[in-house]
């Protein structure tokens, strides 16, 4: 394909409708959810991070929570760190935290965390 030199920019706004509507229209409670594929929730995660008017923080830590399968299924903190590119230590302290608040258990012989099953 030639370069014919044309080129368009998008404003921060547009961008962000963008990634909203293909997202299916929900932006963060569209992570909310969950994704399959976690480069995929890596990938709309970064987009969010550069908003200004949110938390870092707090994305970090509900990209930690949504990383789980609702279904129950266990991960191993590792996992979770490597597939959010974040450092285990600081996935620690998010997951120690879920645990805590009955958000997420830890099985205590595979030292693996999931989802509680609602039942």
């Amino acid at each position: 394909m030639a370069d014919n030199g044309l080129s368009i920019a998008l404003t921060k706004t547009q961008i962000d409708q963008v990634i909203r509507e293909t997202s299916g229209g929900g932006g963060l409670s569209s992570l909310l959810v969950g994704l399959a594929d976690p480069q995929a929730l890596h990938t709309a995660a970064l987009a969010l991070m550069d908003d200004e008017r949110l938390s870092r923080s707090l994305l970090r830590a509900l990209l930690v929570l949504v990383s789980f399968p609702p279904d129950g299924a266990d991960r191993a903190l590792s996992d979770v760190a490597h597939d959010l590119h974040m450092s285990p230590s600081t996935t620690h302290r998010y997951i120690s935290t879920f645990v805590e608040v009955g958000l997420l258990e830890r099985d205590p012989a595979s030292r693996r965390y999931k989802r509680p099953v609602a039942s």
